[in-house]
């Protein structure tokens, strides 16, 4: 009786004590690489993807498209590169980099992690994050569906590097 309360002791024991480890033990930190993106620095943007149907040629659009961006209010923000705080959530940081030119954000990019499921949801969701950013010219973009915590992390620094940018 007693060889048997002591073995059940110590298998208890010895369970608790390798959860436990295993408990304490942090993951690595997560790889982080860059966007497939042109370089912000040297002006070369990445191809902006377009929603918009190609103009019809001999169309006479360009002239008024131009005319209202001309008569667009400027948004305050100064003309440059401007990166954001880097954004941690539970898979990893992301860094949103803004380039600003003529009062407008015109590209956007973002480093973000790649291990594991991230290297699936991370690539999809960025390029939509961009393209609202795009389009809004703001840090109000929508949330990509089953891309939570990226969203939420690109929307922080997002916000952090137009701060930067303000005039």
């Amino acid at each position: 009786m007693r060889r048997s309360t002591a073995a059940a002791v110590g298998t208890l024991t010895g369970a608790a004590l390798i959860i436990g480890v295993r408990l304490s033990v942090t993951p690595p930190e997560a790889p982080v690489v860059a966007a497939p993106v042109g370089n912000l620095a040297e002006g070369t943007p990445a191809p902006k993807p377009s929603s918009k149907k190609p103009a019809a040629s001999g169309s006479k659009e360009k002239a008024p498209a131009k005319q209202k961006e001309a008569a667009k209010p400027k948004s305050g923000l100064k003309d440059g590169v401007f990166k954001g705080d880097a954004a941690a959530n539970p898979y990893g940081k992301i860094q949103v980099t803004i380039k600003v030119e003529g009062g407008e954000i015109t590209d956007a990019a973002a480093t973000f992690p790649t291990a594991n499921d991230s290297a699936t949801i991370n690539p999809p969701a960025i390029a939509a994050l961009k393209e609202s950013t795009l389009q809004a010219q703001n840090a109000d973009v929508s949330a990509v569906s089953g891309a939570t915590y990226t969203s939420e992390s690109y929307v922080k620094s997002l916000q952090a590097a137009l701060d930067a940018a303000k005039a």
